[in-house]
């Protein structure tokens, strides 16, 4: 089961991948507290819109920089604040920061770069969606991690039918981008632990 001690171990130990160039800047935050399966974390549900190429997909709290934001940990915060009433710069403590993506959308490149930050909360709150927000969702990590929650969704890209990887857990499909962001979490706490086994059970190579 992962805990604090392995995943603050894990993230300090991470140097994370920056994109260069002048593209504009979004950052997320996951978002994790102690709950009654150990640690859990955040997803939101988007709202349904449709100017966001996103739209009612599971992702995590976060949106695009602004120009008063002193950095992307502080545009992660702000926007965890609007979408979901966390304040972390009270409640949470940063734990790290994970490799920064370029962003999709449908199938194609979008001009924004997504940078996301872990935090944990210091008490177990539940928060309140905003209107950009149908719901929020708290799930244990270590159910995240088993290798039972992998799963495939079928995908229409053109003309094309793919195969695209996701995690399926209570009903909820994660996909995307921010299962791409959750790989990399899972990563990272793989390449913390080289000689022992990784959270799916297996030992590392």
């Amino acid at each position: 089961m992962t805990g604090w001690d392995e995943l603050g171990r894990a993230l300090r130990g991470h140097a994370p991948v920056r994109v260069a160039g002048g593209m504009p800047r979004a950052a997320v935050a996951l978002v994790l507290r102690e709950g009654k399966e150990g640690v859990e974390i955040l997803f939101i549900r988007r709202a349904e819109h449709e100017k966001d190429p996103w739209s009612g997909h599971m992702g995590f709290p976060g949106g695009r920089a602004e120009p008063d934001d002193p950095s992307p940990e502080a545009t992660a915060v702000r926007e965890t604040l609007e979408e979901t009433g966390l304040d972390l710069a009270r409640d949470g403590e940063s734990l790290g920061a994970l490799d920064e993506v370029k962003a999709l959308a449908r199938g194609r490149p979008v001009d924004l770069v997504i940078a996301p930050f872990v935090f944990r909360l210091s008490r177990t709150i539940d928060g309140t969606p905003s209107h950009e927000v149908v719901s929020l969702h708290w799930l244990p990590l270590s159910r995240l991690l088993a290798p039972e929650t992998r799963s495939t969704l079928q995908y229409q890209y053109e003309e094309n039918v793919l195969d695209l990887p996701c995690l399926r857990i209570e009903g909820l499909v994660i996909w995307g981008l921010t299962y791409r962001m959750f790989e990399d979490l899972r990563a990272v706490l793989v390449a913390a632990r080289p000689d022992g086994p990784d959270p799916e059970g297996r030992s590392a190579a």
